[in-house]
């Protein structure tokens, strides 16, 4: 094998930890800005809950023609695609001013993102074998929390600075950037000419194979993919909910200023991006020590619902900085889990089929994810948000359950 440095997969993982950061700062941008927006254009909590709910429901429109174009005629020209796609919808952003423009570029937004998950983990599953995919995944979708780091300090700067509708304009431009990036420097491991024979075979090894892309219908007969999308379908919702409404809890329950929200609203987004790595590397040892995949899997999914039941102490917090403390131990546990739920696909699914079986899994999680943000500004409308974090501390435990109960073992579906 050449040095760590000259190893291909992790430059490719690289510009999949980066698009995912962007992926989120686009994310954040909405929510940072939103107390401002809020008060300005006179925004309820349920007009907010009905634009995020848009964003969620163009998530799972988008879920599908995304994976499909992944499957069919691949990353390299999909993901420049999807992130072309959304970074213009960010960027008009900037021109709305009414309930309902905003949520129909949220939806826009959505459909483009999505397919940011679906692209990435056909790559994780071309480019690594078994025993490292949770760690890579670990380590791309801890751009998610990277991003979400990133977004409060940066974003609340430039609305003081420059007006809110800066917080759109540049996070936009990044996209344009990378998809330069990207297309310039990535090829499928049998076209890139910098791969060595090496690490090739390493790549390979222990593959699922595939003759040929097998029909959405024959995913859709197996249990496996049922499997996930009722966990994603449960999970899923969680952590939007932090990224969307942590910055309006602060601010309404808290008092916090956007001044402070840039401050302090990115260390529970640290305690995932740790999280995220730490669920894929623990994985990764479990499965080099002889454990089987389905027994690692469960042992850090189990301890990643476990720690998202600290929910439950948010909705009982008096002061902000105790709410703050325990939604870091939700974050981390949340991704300790995801990162698994998502590398569980690369177990039992080919490649060829790993970004249609991602994006039923992300459709699954649109719909909960377009119902909760309305339920949630129901709810604090008409309550409370003790309910709302009541809710989200049991739902990871639920979809760990679902997945383990429908696919019993994490072995190669039957295609």
């Amino acid at each position: 094998m050449p040095p760590l440095l000259r190893q291909v997969r992790w430059r490719i993982l690289a510009l999949l930890l980066l698009v995912t950061i962007i992926n989120f700062v686009d994310r954040q941008s909405l929510s940072v800005v939103a107390p401002i927006l809020r008060d300005q254009l006179k925004f309820t909590n349920t007009d907010y809950g009905f634009i995020v709910g848009a964003f969620q429901a163009g998530m799972m429109i988008g879920e599908f023609p995304m994976g499909w174009l992944m499957d069919r005629r691949g990353t390299r020209l999909g993901l420049s695609f999807a992130v072309l796609w959304w970074s213009v919808a960010n960027a008009l952003h900037s021109l709305a001013a009414t309930r309902l423009q905003f949520a129909g570029l949220r939806f826009w937004l959505g459909t483009g993102e999505c397919g940011n998950y679906s692209g990435g983990m056909k790559v994780v599953s071309a480019w690594f074998p078994q025993r490292e995919r949770a760690l890579a995944v670990g380590v791309f979708n801890g751009g998610s929390m990277i991003g979400s780091i990133i977004a409060p300090p940066l974003l609340a700067w430039l609305t003081i600075a420059y007006g809110w509708h800066s917080a759109f304009l540049l996070p936009s431009a990044f996209g344009f950037v990378w998809v330069a990036l990207w297309f310039w420097q990535y090829r499928a491991p049998a076209e890139h000419q910098a791969l060595s024979e090496a690490e090739r075979a390493y790549i390979a090894s222990g593959r699922i194979a595939a003759l040929a892309p097998p029909a959405t219908r024959t995913l859709l007969r197996t249990r496996q993919a049922w499997a996930v999308m009722a966990c994603r379908f449960l999970a899923g919702p969680v952590v939007q909910f932090y990224i969307f409404w942590l910055p309006e809890y602060l601010y309404r329950q808290h008092g916090f200023d956007l001044k402070a929200i840039g401050m302090f609203a990115w260390m529970p987004f640290l305690a995932g991006d740790l999280g995220s790595i730490g669920g894929g590397w623990m994985a990764g040892r479990l499965i080099t020590q002889g454990y089987p995949a389905t027994r690692a899997r469960q042992l850090t999914m189990g301890l990643g619902a476990l720690c998202c039941l600290m929910s439950v102490v948010v909705a009982y917090s008096t002061t902000a900085f105790v709410a703050l403390a325990f939604i870091c131990i939700v974050l981390f546990g949340h991704t300790f889990l995801s990162a698994n739920m998502f590398a569980a696909i690369t177990d039992m699914f080919p490649p060829e089929a790993v970004g249609r079986v991602t994006a039923l899994t992300g459709i699954a999680g649109g719909l909960s994810g377009a119902l909760f943000p309305l339920l949630t500004g129901v709810l604090v409308d008409q309550l409370s948000y003790t309910p709302v974090f009541l809710l989200v501390g049991v739902m990871p435990a639920l979809g760990v359950f679902a997945l383990f109960l429908m696919a019993r073992r994490l072995e190669p579906a039957m295609l």
